[in-house]
């Protein structure tokens, strides 16, 4: 898994006996993106984390959307599967995503506050 970590730094992998899970320690990376809608409520906590993944899973990775689950907490975002090909799939194309400014700012814009 140390190649899988070093893919989609900052999240990181974490194996459970029957589950997978990605997390992030939060208030880092990408804090500019949850600033441009600060005078909302986002903070960039866990929560804001798990509502834009929600936006990717709902437009960019539908087939997805039954398989992962989020169980985000203030200080850290937490995705998991027991399907840990699929949650594989969803990590890496949701960091790719990530690392596009222009379309995660868009992605962004639809996300709900928690």
């Amino acid at each position: 898994m140390d190649k899988m970590n070093y893919t989609i730094k900052p999240f990181f992998w974490v194996e459970h006996s029957n589950t997978a899970s990605v997390c992030l320690d939060v208030g880092m990376y990408l804090q500019d993106i949850f600033d441009t809608r600060a005078n909302e409520g986002f903070e960039g906590g866990g929560y804001d984390w798990g509502s834009l993944a929600q936006v990717f899973l709902d437009e960019c990775r539908p087939e997805l959307k039954n398989t992962i689950k989020m169980d985000p907490e203030a200080s850290m975002f937490v995705a998991y599967s027991e399907d840990k090909i699929a949650l594989r799939d969803f990590i890496i194309s949701f960091k790719s995503a990530c690392e596009d400014k222009t379309f995660i700012l868009d992605l962004f814009s639809r996300a709900e506050l928690d």
